[in-house]
């Protein structure tokens, strides 16, 4: 209480005297109002925690319709606000139906003074623990806006991602399960998260689970949870990650690396909707979203035995298929575009990337997908000293004997298209050009002029 700011709000100058006196040596600041027509506009200019508001304020009317009006008013617009009515002794009915409709509690005129100062101490409490529960829930909402993202990475608008993403937004606002096979690296992930920022259960966090990371020692533990002492090394309760993602959504990377055993044990959860603790009797209730993903082919899986078939249908009530990067190049310009701007600006760089460049990545077939072009590129942005990435700048695994074994030119054909390629890679810099090639500037300049570079 000392810390709160209390406004008094009654027509009798008598009762704000009295009450100033009383209330003044326990809060930080008391204003006394005689009329509630500047109560809003005092409640613009300061944090008030507490207002003491009168039932009555015309003369001659003594029905309580004004107080209640006026507290209607101040928890719409303030309802972080307590509200403590103040009446007469043969109103108390009323003073319940202000209760009732928000008001923290009442005294009656006239009133005892300890029960006044016990009731105006509790509704600052009250006042102090909405304002805390309001942060809370504000950290929370930002704290799980920051885990979900805004997916700015989804990047494309060639016709196989376009239908993917179709699917995508025609099963995020379902609870169905979604099973979303592809390649490694193609965004299977991405997707995922897409699929739960657009959905109904978006405010909720989205808890993801790598399959192939967890031990089948520890599958039960991580994924149920554990009660004290259930083994040896279990000195605390501990949540699982299935009832960590309640109300919210679950992501199963990988899920074709459970072993047999592990698939008995998720599908009983996902088939109930009930999870027990590894040490606990009680079973608790979950509500979820299901979405999973694997780079195998589960159906071949359950043909040779390794997964189970019922287990595969509970996970697929929709399937998506996210296309490798060689079948959408029409999107490797606007993903190589989107990356560059991306690191040039993580890592302080200006820096551009040239339509030599961006032939070079279309020609590519990328084996690692989206992932190997985002790190090729951030390679590339992070080892250049120029202000355009050539295509010099982005070297594959296998471009060196490619170019030897496939090149059908002379020896004078290979060195000039070598040294074509380093006058791109460093923009024209032709002192970086000669330290790279190992030869003198001199030596640079002839076999310049020799082959008409």
């Amino acid at each position: 209480m000392k810390k709160s700011n209390i406004l008094i709000v009654d027509d009798n100058r008598s009762v704000l005297s009295a009450l100033d006196l009383l209330l003044s040596p326990y809060c930080a600041k008391l204003k006394c109002l005689s009329s509630p027509k500047t109560l809003f506009a005092e409640l613009q200019t300061e944090d008030y925690d507490v207002v003491l508001l009168d039932m009555n304020f015309t003369a001659g009317i003594n029905n309580g319709n004004e107080g209640i009006y006026w507290l209607n008013q101040i928890l719409e617009q303030y309802p972080g606000v307590s509200v403590v009515m103040i009446t007469a002794y043969g109103d108390v009915e009323l003073a319940v139906k202000a209760v009732r409709s928000g008001a923290t509690d009442f005294v009656l005129k006239p009133w005892d003074n300890e029960k006044m100062i016990a009731t105006v101490d509790t509704a600052c409490k009250l006042s102090q623990s909405k304002r805390e529960l309001k942060k809370m829930q504000l950290k929370e909402k930002q704290f799980i806006e920051e885990i979900n993202g805004s997916n700015k990475d989804l990047i494309g608008s060639s016709a196989t991602w376009e239908r993917a993403m179709k699917m995508v937004r025609k099963v995020a606002d379902t609870n169905a399960n979604v099973l979303i096979t592809g390649e490694n690296g193609t965004g299977k992930e991405l997707i995922a998260r897409e699929i739960h920022r657009i959905s109904k259960r978006s405010n909720k966090v989205m808890v993801s689970v790598d399959m192939g990371a967890v031990a089948e020692s520890l599958f039960e533990s991580e994924l149920f949870g554990h009660k004290k002492g259930a083994f040896t090394d279990a000195h605390s309760d501990r949540m699982g990650k299935i009832e960590a993602a309640n109300k919210g959504t679950l992501f199963l990377d990988e899920i074709g690396n459970l072993t047999m055993p592990m698939q008995a044990k998720l599908l009983s959860v996902l088939q109930n909707r009930m999870l027990t603790k590894v040490g606990d009797n009680q079973a608790t209730k979950v509500d979820l979203r299901l979405i999973c993903a694997t780079n195998g082919n589960l159906k071949q899986m359950v043909s040779e035995g390794n997964f189970r078939e019922d287990l595969l249908y509970r996970i697929n009530t929709i399937h998506i298929e996210v296309p490798p990067l060689r079948d959408r190049k029409d999107d490797i310009p606007e993903l190589a575009e989107f990356f560059v701007n991306k690191y040039a600006d993580k890592y302080g760089k200006d820096l551009k990337i040239s339509s030599q460049a961006i032939s070079k990545l279309s020609d590519y077939t990328w084996p690692g997908n989206v992932r190997e072009l985002q790190h090729s590129v951030e390679k590339a942005v992070i080892l250049s000293d120029a202000q355009q990435l050539n295509a010099g700048d982005f070297v594959f695994k296998n471009d060196d004997m490619n170019n030897v074994s496939n090149f059908g030119g002379t020896l004078e054909d290979m060195e000039a298209q070598l040294i074509a390629s380093a006058i791109e890679k460093h923009a024209g810099n032709l002192s970086a050009v000669s330290t790279q090639l190992g030869i003198s500037r001199q030596t640079l300049y002839n076999k310049i002029k020799k082959y008409g570079l």
